[in-house]
């Protein structure tokens, strides 16, 4: 298949699987939680399934950016005698492809791989944080914004994301989810800043100040305070710092101050204050989740005016979707909670339709 029909029907599927979970929604009368059906969890696995096959044998094509400079050095290294490197940048990743290139098993089966940690992953993130609704769950990770993306160009990122994910899942299990962590920061070095979120919130629990701060960061960046995306660029390696002091949208994005992003990224953070503060839900859980997501989108708009502004952003919106529909699929806040969710899952959906076929 043509690699510039991939986008066209991944959407085309997803805003078919949206819509109809949006009429069903619509359609509930009562707001009690309810447990989906067996076959909708054996549903969601068997799309995950689908889509890691459908996007892990993509060809290769420059249409997927970051597909084809992997496939580059995949050519250079392959066949190469294999051996650790352990002063690797992303010492799990990049090892990884190593092997994998000096077996010669081919770059399709690399992104075949990574593919199945991004999709099945975090099929599997969701099955334990949303057990009693995972076919939602997966299905608006699968409508954001990024979501596309990160599986056919930041693909390392993805899967580091993915993996965050899963050991955010495991909160209650803190070996489990330190060993996640390690793996998780094995796989690209910048998930070093939503580990350090996710520590700073498992032991300092106050979420009001995390909206202030999140709050003030925002400020921040309308009034154009680029100290701290300057601050950081000094102490990141040098491909960090080349994300924060180029300029320029040769990448074919967008400079200044991303309004856009700003509203995307402002959705959880409303939701997040109305169930809290308006409708009073206590949930340990969502406000750690919530939390992380709070500090680590605060950095991104410290950083709102670095180049590749979007990459920075997704060190926050990886975890995007669960922050986003976690209230409404775990907790009761309301009779009318479904639909609510209902009217979110499809502004969610609206908002990727319009930034991937207008604004870009």
């Amino acid at each position: 298949m043509s690699a510039n029909l991939y986008l066209p029907l991944y959407l085309t599927i997803v805003t078919i699987l949206t819509l109809g979970q949006y009429v069903y929604y619509k359609r509930r009368v009562y707001g009690a939680l309810v447990v989906e059906s067996h076959g909708k969890t054996v549903l969601s696995l068997a799309l995950a399934v689908i889509l890691t096959f459908f996007i892990g044998l993509r060809p290769a094509a420059y249409i997927f950016v970051d597909t084809m400079n992997y496939v580059l050095d995949y050519n250079v290294m392959e066949g190469n005698y294999f051996v650790v490197d352990y002063n690797a940048t992303n010492y799990l990743f990049d090892n990884l492809f190593a092997w994998i290139a000096s077996e010669q098993l081919g770059y399709s089966f690399f992104f075949l791989v990574i593919a199945a940690i991004y999709f099945c992953g975090t099929w599997f993130a969701c099955k334990r944080l949303f057990p009693s609704d995972t076919w939602v769950a997966f299905l608006t990770f699968l409508a954001a914004f990024s979501t596309f993306s990160y599986g056919t160009n930041g693909i390392k990122a993805g899967a580091a994301a993915t993996l965050f994910l899963i050991a955010i899942s495991y909160r209650n299990n803190i070996v489990i989810a330190a060993l996640m962590l390690f793996v998780t920061l094995g796989f690209h070095h910048s998930m070093i800043m939503p580990i350090a979120a996710f520590v700073a919130t498992y032991f300092y629990k106050n979420v009001k100040v995390y909206f202030g701060v999140w709050f003030i960061c925002l400020l921040m960046a309308a009034a154009h305070i680029t100290f701290f995306q300057e601050l950081f660029a000094g102490y990141s390696d040098e491909s960090g710092a080349s994300y924060l002091t180029s300029s320029g949208t040769s990448w074919g994005g967008k400079e200044g101050f991303r309004i856009d992003f700003v509203i995307y990224s402002s959705m959880p953070v409303l939701i997040g204050y109305w169930a809290i503060f308006k409708r009073g839900l206590r949930s340990v859980m969502y406000e750690f989740i919530l939390s992380i997501y709070l500090l680590t989108n605060s950095v991104w708009m410290l950083c709102m005016y670095a180049n590749f502004t979007n990459r920075i952003a997704y060190l926050s919106w990886g975890i995007y979707p669960v922050v986003l529909i976690y209230p409404f699929l775990n907790e009761k806040i309301g009779t009318r909670q479904y639909k609510i969710l209902a009217n979110v899952i499809i502004l969610h959906l609206a908002f990727t339709l319009f930034m991937e076929i207008i604004y870009y």
